[in-house]
């Protein structure tokens, strides 16, 4: 075996002089494994900096952000995102930044190929696996326990449900950094808009139009601005709804209503969107039968089925998808 012939003396200053250099090393600012992982090119270049674990870029400054939860210190900009609230996933994509981990229901055909990079956490909370992502910035659904717990692992924002598009947008903006971003994605959805708006006018004139899916085969439910391309029927293009629907769904400000099937021709429009994901194995017995086939817009083949997960939502992604959805249905020459 090897044996240093050096001094006792000597022998213990050089140890103390390695120490020393060691502890002399860049600090890690944030107090986290500063370990760095490749990503691919187009990783990198679509989630803006989710190069390294624990946010090794350098940027530490920290922001006071009003959040529905209250006042919140979080990262200027996140690098590190994880999105429990997986429904607004689509708000981060638009502004041009990828979450490291979100929830199940953000994996759908909307985003598909979007998202191959991404850690699915599940439908839950999962604390751990959250942990091991090591977020700098946690978004979640307005639960104070859940707040709290996770507040523990990174700072935490909460975000509701039914804030108007450009509002919520400009909110995740604000959050991650991306004003100008926000306002660039809502300046061309108000272009699409302007131009595809009249065409859909002019298609239906003062047609009605419905929007349903089915929760059981006795009851089932219409929609307002509760996704499912109310955001844009009702809110963009200003079209009309069934009476009942209006008062019950829009003006009540719920955004939907529950049905009975003996109630389906007061509801139904001239033109009906169906939501097929939300419970596939009950729809037949409600969209069939006698009440059904007497409807007008089943007559008229004036009904429009769109059974992607990704319908039921209102993010951006989701309303560019569902967007196209609608124009290319009620443009439709017969």
């Amino acid at each position: 075996m090897y044996r240093s012939k050096l001094p006792v003396g000597i022998t213990l200053l050089l140890c103390l002089t390695l120490l020393l250099s060691a502890c002399s090393g860049p600090a890690n600012t944030n107090g986290r494994n500063s370990t760095s992982i490749a990503l691919s090119p187009s990783s990198n270049a679509n989630n803006s900096g989710n190069t390294a674990i624990g946010n090794t870029n350098g940027n530490s400054e920290m922001v006071t952000y009003s959040a529905v939860n209250g006042e919140v210190q979080i990262p200027k900009n996140p690098q590190r995102i994880v999105m429990v609230a997986g429904a607004f996933t689509g708000h981060l994509l638009a502004l041009g930044l990828k979450p490291v981990g979100t929830g199940d229901e953000s994996f759908n055909n909307y985003t598909e190929g979007i998202l191959d990079d991404v850690v699915n956490i599940g439908n839950g909370v999962p604390y751990e696996k959250i942990m091991e992502l090591q977020p700098d910035l946690i978004v979640v659904w307005n639960d104070p326990g859940t707040i709290e717990n996770l507040s523990k692992i990174a700072p935490t924002v909460a975000v509701e449900y039914g804030v108007p598009l450009r509002e919520q947008l400009m909110d995740f903006g604000k959050m991650t950094g991306r004003e100008e971003q926000a306002k660039s994605w809502i300046a061309e959805w108000d272009a699409k808009i302007a131009e595809y708006k009249p065409l859909v006018k002019q298609a239906i004139g003062d047609g009605t139009v419905s929007i349903f899916d089915s929760g059981s085969a006795k009851e089932f439910y219409a929609y307002g601005s509760f996704g499912r391309g109310g955001d844009i029927i009702y809110s963009e293009f200003g079209l009309k709804a069934p009476p009942i629907i209006q008062k019950e769904a829009i003006d009540s400000g719920k955004g939907w209503a529950k049905l009975s099937l003996e109630l389906l021709p007061e509801y139904a429009g001239d033109y009906i969107f169906i939501s097929g994901w939300a419970d596939d194995k009950n729809v037949a017995p409600v969209f069939e039968g006698s009440i059904w086939d007497n409807l007008p817009a089943v007559q008229n083949n004036h009904v429009y089925r769109e059974n992607s997960r990704g319908f039921v939502f209102s993010d951006p992604i989701s309303l560019e998808a569902q967007l196209k959805f609608v124009v290319d249905s009620l443009t439709k020459t017969e």
